[in-house]
C-alpha cells in the first residue's frame, strides 16, 4: 500500500506522457527492468531509494500517511543558521523547496506577513546587505564586535539570495499585512544606529530602501496587470506562515527561529491553514478593490512610520554636541 502510495505521488508530479518506469530508473540510475520490477510491486523501495526519489521529486514523504492520526503531522525542519556560508545555503536549500512549486503554473502563495516578508529584502541594495547583517549578527559570534561598515557580504551569498527573491516575482500572490508589518525593520534600523553600528547617512539611506519597498508594494496594488492582492487587517496577529497551493498539492512553511521553518505538505494540516488564513482574509480589507481613500490612509500610516524614524534620526545628529 506503502509503495503504490508513492508511485502515485510520483506519477502526479511528471508531465503527461512520461513513463513512470523511466523516471523511477533515472532518478535512482538503475537499470529499467529494476525499475520495472519496483514499479509493479515486484520489489520494494528501500527507505534510502525513498529517500531519494522523494528528493528528486520534491515530494514529503508525510504524504502518504495523510489517512492516518489528525492528531500529529510529520515535518520537514531547514537547519539552523550561525554563519555566513550556512546562510547562503539556506537561500539555496530555499529556492530548491519553493521553486518546483512557485514555477508550476496556477500556483499561489497566501502569506501571512508580520514582518516584511523575506523576497522584498534579496534585491541586493544596501537594505538587503543590512538585513543580512543583522541575521548573522544574531547567530554568528564572530559578528559581535563588527559594524555594518565592515561587513562585506561574498558575492555568492548576494547572487543566492537575489535569486530567492526574483523566485517571488510575477507569481500569484496574496499577502494580509497590518500597519505594524514595517516596524520590525523599523526597530533594526534604529536599534544599530543608536549602537553606533551604522552611520546616521547610512541609518537614513536604508529607510529610503524601505520607503522604495513600500513605494513598489503599493505600485503592484494598484496595477491591475500583477497578480497580486494585499489585504489589510487590524485584528489578527500575522505569524509569518506562507501556504503555497498548487493544482496538485499544499505546503505550509511554519517559522519556528530566526529563518528556519517547518515544512509539511500534509493535507489535513494545509487544508486547516487555509481555512484560518481564510478566516483572517474576511475580516480583511482588500486594498486593490479599496478606494484611493483608503489606500492612501494605509500607505501614509506606514510612510509616517518611516519618516518619523528619519526626523528622529536627523534630530538626534543636529543635537549631537561631540
Amino acid at each position: 500500500m506503502y509503495q503504490t502510495a508513492f508511485l502515485d505521488c510520483i506519477r502526479k508530479e511528471l508531465p503527461k506522457n512520461t513513463s513512470l518506469i523511466e523516471a523511477v530508473a533515472i532518478a535512482l540510475e538503475i537499470s529499467y527492468d529494476a525499475a520495472h520490477r519496483r514499479v509493479s510491486s515486484k520489489s520494494k523501495f528501500s527507505l534510502k531509494e525513498s529517500v531519494v526519489l522523494a528528493k528528486y521529486y520534491n515530494i514529503s514523504l508525510d504524504r502518504l500517511y495523510e489517512n492516518t492520526s489528525k492528531d500529529f503531522v510529520s515535518v520537514e525542519k531547514t537547519k539552523l543558521i550561525e554563519n555566513e556560508f550556512e546562510l547562503q545555503a539556506y537561500f539555496e536549500e530555499s529556492y530548491d523547496s519553493l521553486s518546483p512549486l512557485l514555477l508550476k503554473k496556477e500556483s499561489r502563495i497566501l502569506y501571512s506577513a508580520k514582518d516584511i516578508p523575506i523576497f522584498y529584502n534579496l534585491s541586493g541594495d544596501l537594505l538587503s546587505r543590512f538585513k543580512m547583517y543583522v541575521w548573522l549578527k544574531l547567530v554568528d559570534s564572530s559578528f559581535s564586535e563588527k559594524n555594518f561598515a565592515m561587513f562585506t557580504p561574498s558575492l555568492s551569498l548576494l547572487k543566492a539570495g537575489k535569486k530567492l527573491g526574483n523566485l517571488y516575482k510575477n507569481l500569484n500572490i496574496t499577502e494580509i499585512w497590518d500597519v505594524t508589518t514595517v516596524n520590525s525593520t523599523l526597530k533594526q534600523i534604529h536599534y544599530n544606529y543608536s549602537a553606533a553600528q551604522i552611520t546616521s547617512n547610512t541609518a537614513l539611506d536604508l529607510c529610503t530602501n524601505l520607503q522604495d519597498i513600500i513605494k513598489t508594494i503599493r505600485y503592484k496594488v494598484t496595477n491591475s496587470e500583477e497578480q497580486f492582492l494585499l489585504y489589510y487587517n487590524e485584528l489578527h496577529l500575522m505569524n509569518n506562515n506562507v501556504l503555497v497551493s498548487t493544482p496538485n498539492l499544499q505546503s505550509l512553511y511554519v517559522p519556528f527561529t530566526l529563518l528556519s521553518y517547518y515544512k509539511t505538505s500534509d493535507s489535513y494540516t494545509c487544508k486547516q491553514a487555509e481555512t484560518s488564513l481564510n478566516r483572517q482574509l474576511t475580516t480583511s480589507k482588500l486594498l486593490n478593490n479599496s478606494g484611493e481613500k483608503e489606500r492612501s490612509l494605509f500607505f501614509t500610516k506606514i510612510y509616517r512610520k518611516i519618516e518619523a524614524l528619519k526626523q528622529l534620526i536627523n534630530a538626534d545628529s543636529i543635537l549631537d554636541y561631540e
